[in-house]
């Protein structure tokens, strides 16, 4: 959908800004934020999609997937972590998460993860 807008949330910013050039040449619009507490105060309610990293200062990914839960959201979250394991790929299922992709992310994978979490 070329109007549909894909929070990405990492705190590192060469990741973060690489991640959203990728997505803006699948056609999609991004917000980045540093953070999930950048995030969730932003109150950002508009995002179609959030594309977050595992492990980041503050809330983690999983942490930040449960807070929309929590909180009533049903947007889709697609976690992405360079330290994968059975034990969190587990965690990760019971989430309801769109999809976890390994660090670095593989272009195609991100672009049909997108395209599940909101259509093409």
């Amino acid at each position: 959908m070329p109007d549909s807008l894909v929070a990405v949330v990492d705190d590192d910013a060469l990741v973060r800004d690489a991640a959203a050039s990728l997505i803006r040449s699948f056609g999609y619009r991004t917000a980045i934020y540093a953070s999930a507490d950048a995030y969730l105060d932003a109150g950002d309610d508009a995002a179609d999609c959030v594309l977050t990293d595992l492990q980041m200062p503050g809330r983690s990914g999983l942490e930040l997937r449960q807070t929309l839960r929590a909180r009533g959201s049903t947007v889709p979250v697609i976690l992405m972590t360079a330290y994968p394991t059975p034990d969190l790929r587990a965690r990760a299922a019971s989430l309801d998460l769109v999809a976890l992709l390994d660090k670095p992310v593989d272009p195609d994978l991100l672009s049909g993860a997108l395209e599940r979490a909101i259509g093409g």
